[in-house]
């Protein structure tokens, strides 16, 4: 069942001053429970495109649609509600420095809360076991108390994802979620992520600069370049020619050599196969 599905659609970026479309034209279906990840260069649009998904900017042209609504065609009331229905983690996470991490962590539930109740969690957390079993997955539950602020950069990044596994949101949208974290750590994360999206039936879409990451953790890839879709196949059709077409000008951005990268395998259930039509329907 389909999930997603952008028809040629075009967004700007939000700091964008001189017009230029970050992404142009795309089109994309994702299915209820697929993880995918998005790569491409410096500039490619990801960010843009994880932003037009989740309704956080409006396109300019083309057609958004989300489990068969278009969120710019209904009231304020139900794109509020859809709104409540995905989750983006954004590449810089928004943790407030003297927070503690069970208080930043189960931020990620307050879009399905009531009023009192999202206030009431800010002094008194009710959730904590939830939190912990979050901050497990990414080896951070021994950090369930301590201050934002005194978390390093690549904690913060793993707060961030636990965040996005509290989230009672049916789609989850992460922006570069690595920058800060180690190979090993980069792909226990990932690993963790698409594990935990799986269990729930979540559908993942995750932009990535790390191309092996990208290539061990997801059956899928969509790459943009220049803010439209080079290419967009399962993990085993991409070569290591096409990445390098996709890198072209940007070589120093593939990190490391592209031979030799095994397929990994995340714990939990695989999900069902899915034709992708080339139209939405």
């Amino acid at each position: 069942m389909q999930h997603l599905c952008l028809s040629r659609l075009s967004a700007r970026h939000p700091a964008a001053r001189n017009g230029v479309l970050a992404i142009d034209g795309v089109n994309l279906e994702v299915a209820h429970g697929e993880v995918v990840a998005v790569i491409g260069p410096s500039g490619a649009g990801k960010t843009t495109l994880l932003q037009a998904i989740a309704c956080a900017l409006r396109p300019v042209a083309g057609e958004l649609t989300i489990q068969g609504r278009r969120p710019w065609s209904v009231s304020r009331r139900a794109q509020h509600r859809m709104r409540g229905r995905l989750f983006l983690a954004p590449q810089v996470p928004p943790l407030p420095p003297r927070q503690r991490v069970v208080t930043a962590v189960l931020a990620g539930r307050l879009p399905g809360q009531s009023f009192w109740a999202s206030l009431r969690s800010l002094f008194y957390p009710r959730e904590i076991a939830l939190a912990r079993d979050a901050l497990a997955r990414f080896d951070m539950a021994d950090k369930l108390f301590e201050r934002v602020d005194r978390l390093s950069g690549g904690e913060r990044q793993r707060v961030a994802l636990a965040r996005a596994l509290v989230a009672q949101a049916d789609l989850i949208l992460v922006d570069e979620p690595l920058s800060a974290l180690d190979p090993t750590r980069a792909q226990q994360a990932i690993a963790s992520l698409v594990s935990a999206a799986r269990e729930s039936g979540a559908t993942l879409i995750t932009t990535l600069h790390q191309v092996e990451v990208a290539r061990a953790g997801f059956e899928r890839i969509v790459a943009l370049r220049n803010g439209q879709v080079l290419f967009d196949a399962p993990v085993a059709e991409v070569s290591d020619e096409m990445l390098r077409e996709l890198y072209a000008e940007h070589e120093d951005e593939l990190g490391t050599s592209l031979e030799g990268v095994a397929p990994f395998v995340p714990s939990g259930p695989m999900p069902i196969e899915v034709d992708r039509p080339m139209t939405c329907r």
